[in-house]
């Protein structure tokens, strides 16, 4: 992090203090009032903080206030989630997480915080699929064909994850129930800090982010298998889906939102939503957002909690199906 981004950090944190102390000092009708910090739970370089970069360099614009990206890696978005979990209900801290955030309670005998209780849902940003890839010294151009080499050796191929718990983790473990395979898992801190690992062959297989494999994939260092939505990506259609490939019961899917401090007040998250519909409407922000492979899904605060509360659910099942267990 710069100079001026512990600069930005620093001040946000002081008035976020005198705001706690001072309930007057951050009205809705006065938001924002000053910086506004975005937490990025992952390293620089992944997904979630490509989109976070693009959601915050918009709103920024239509709010007229500088955004400070701040990059909190750690436990599956835990590290990153607890610091908003606690910052002010004022609008001037967010989170941007991934999928995973809906799948921590499952995995966690106890959270430093309260997936619902906590945070205030803003909205619902992009979605897509998550990509398998695989070292091009892998014997395998399909699911099939994977499959059938990792059988040969159970227990010997490892795969990367970004974190124990993560949708990608959990990829991979569906497809170790699905196709009845062992194979070890190799978790890292974010996509960004799997690829050193991966573009070397030191782990065969991982399931990430179109963004962050797509230009590996086309300079022909990884090869792509599959993709985890029900239907192709538009940002790589000729690679095939887990249902073309023999698993029509197979769907992961990858998305990230925006979420508030719990208590945030209702004026100011309507607010934020606002401001965010907006700039998924915009036609640049779409493509930005189509050429790493996402999608913008518009919709309310209300939407985006109960999706997160669906994920939840959907989840839980899936953690106990695949027993894994929690930390």
């Amino acid at each position: 992090m710069g100079t001026a981004i512990r600069i930005l950090t620093f001040a946000a944190g002081l008035a976020a203090a005198g705001a706690h102390l001072f309930p007057g000092a951050a009205s809705a009708a006065e938001f924002p009032s000053r910086p506004i910090r975005l937490v990025v739970p992952f390293a620089p370089g992944g997904t979630n903080d490509v989109v976070g970069r693009i959601v915050s360099e918009r709103l920024a614009e239509r709010l007229g206030q500088t955004f400070v990206v701040d990059n909190r890696p750690g436990a599956n978005m835990v590290v990153g989630s607890e610091i908003v979990a606690q910052s002010g209900p004022d609008g001037h801290t967010l989170l941007i997480v991934a999928a995973g955030f809906a799948v921590n309670p499952s995995l966690r005998k106890t959270l430093p915080y309260d997936s619902v209780r906590d945070f205030a849902p803003v909205g619902f940003v992009v979605g897509g699929p998550y990509l398998m890839v695989t070292h091009p010294s892998v014997p395998s151009k399909t699911v099939g064909e994977f499959v059938a080499w990792v059988k040969g050796r159970p227990g010997q191929v490892n795969y990367a994850s970004v974190g124990v718990g993560s949708p990608p983790h959990l990829a991979a473990e569906l497809l170790k129930v699905a196709a009845g395979i062992d194979m070890q898992q190799v978790p890292y801190k974010g996509g960004a800090a799997v690829l050193p690992d991966l573009l070397a062959g030191r782990v065969s297989m991982f399931f990430g982010s179109i963004s962050t494999l797509g230009p590996h994939v086309q300079s022909g260092k990884l090869r792509a298998v599959a993709v985890t939505t029900v239907n192709r990506s538009p940002a790589m259609p000729d690679v095939p889906t887990f249902k073309e490939s023999g698993y029509p019961d197979y769907e992961v899917n990858g998305w990230y939102g925006l979420l508030a401090p719990g208590k945030t007040p209702r004026a100011i998250v309507t607010r934020l939503n606002a401001e965010l519909m907006r700039v998924l409407g915009e036609p640049e922000t779409r493509a930005r957002f189509a050429k790493i492979g996402m999608n913008p899904a518009p919709g309310s605060p209300q939407d985006f909690a109960q999706l997160i509360q669906r994920e939840m659910a959907k989840w839980a099942k899936v953690v106990k199906a695949a027993g894994i267990r929690p930390e």
